[in-house]
């Protein structure tokens, strides 16, 4: 017989669509690159950053890190709690893993298969103490092999919810899912997700959290109840995020423009923001906005604000002159 397909499926009331939201998390990142760590052939896009912080890793124990975020089916949700606000905060969320009831805690761990089980029994025995000790250990490994490279990271998430904020303010939810990718369908008032279990609720409350994600890539991830509704999906363009610095200029182009001017104006195939750019670029953000502002006046970029960001693209002149150089 054929294997039954299974989904989690939200409703969605007309209030509903409007109240989806965008936000990334750097500490679902810094929980799912553990998969990578410790099978980096199935996750071969971040070799680099994998070669980089294996050295730096020896006097770290993963071990019960490893237990509760095994390296396939469900890992505990109470490490990686829906971002409450657009703006990512290790801190804040490292705040609200330690802040994890340990009846939760406790039943969550009870889920997990496929580990160690004498890990996953001591951790069940005294969740509290379980909590913290994770927490403790979550905040080391960031500082040892994370919290260096999260501001590329930021930069290709911030990029990826600018572009489809746009997908969904044009086209509304249709045009958003319609290339989320292929685990995700919309049908008229309902969003499904293929998932190895089956779910079916109204989205309600404070609507759908859509997170993008370099780490989980290429796969998708659902939270519902008792969690706020939230989809992690791959980012778009992964597969950059560990090329060694700026995108090179083309030597005529840079000729005229200059070198970072031109590196500024090739970076800007996607929209972004200075400070997106100031990270990817490895400058201040007061450079990046006296370059910006050159290459604004040139009639090579344009500028539009959105929210609290100002976001730059190229103009079609712009355009022009990056593709003929």
């Amino acid at each position: 017989m054929p294997k039954k397909s299974c989904h989690v499926e939200w409703i969605f009331a007309p209030d509903d669509v409007a109240r989806i939201r965008f936000a990334f998390s750097p500490i679902w990142e810094l929980v799912v690159s553990l998969r990578a760590l410790r099978d980096p052939a199935r996750h071969s896009l971040h070799l680099p950053w994998v070669r980089a912080v294996r050295p730096r890793l020896a006097g770290v124990d993963l071990s019960e890190l490893f237990a509760l975020v095994p390296l396939q089916g469900y890992l505990v949700d109470f490490v990686t709690p829906t971002p409450e606000t657009p703006m990512p905060d290790f801190a804040a969320d490292l705040e609200r893993v330690r802040r994890t009831p340990p009846e939760r805690a406790a039943e969550e761990a009870g889920w997990v298969t496929g580990a160690d089980p004498h890990v996953i029994e001591r951790f069940m025995a005294d969740p509290e103490a379980g909590v913290a000790r994770v927490a403790d250990t979550l905040e080391r490994y960031w500082e040892t092999a994370f919290a260096e490279f999260w501001p590329r990271i930021y930069g290709l998430l911030e990029a990826d919810v600018l572009r489809r904020s746009r997908q969904l303010a044009v086209g509304g939810a249709r045009e958003l899912f319609s290339d989320l990718h292929p685990n995700v369908r919309w049908r008229g008032d309902r969003l499904r997700v293929t998932r190895p279990w089956d779910y079916t609720e109204p989205i309600g409350g404070d609507g759908l959290v859509l997170v993008p994600t370099a780490f989980y890539w290429p796969d998708t991830a659902v939270m519902v109840e008792p969690y706020q509704p939230m989809l992690l999906y791959p980012a778009t363009g992964v597969g950059t995020l560990w090329a060694s610095g700026p995108p090179p200029a083309p030597g005529a182009l840079a000729a005229l423009l200059g070198r970072t001017r031109a590196q500024i104006l090739t970076a800007l195939a996607d929209p972004a923001t200075t400070s997106a750019l100031a990270r990817r670029m490895t400058l201040t953000p007061g450079a990046v906005s006296q370059h910006l502002t050159v290459l604004a006046d040139g009639g090579l970029v344009t500028r539009r604000r959105l929210g609290r960001e100002v976001v730059y693209r190229r103009t079609p002149m712009g355009d022009s002159l990056v593709c003929v150089s």
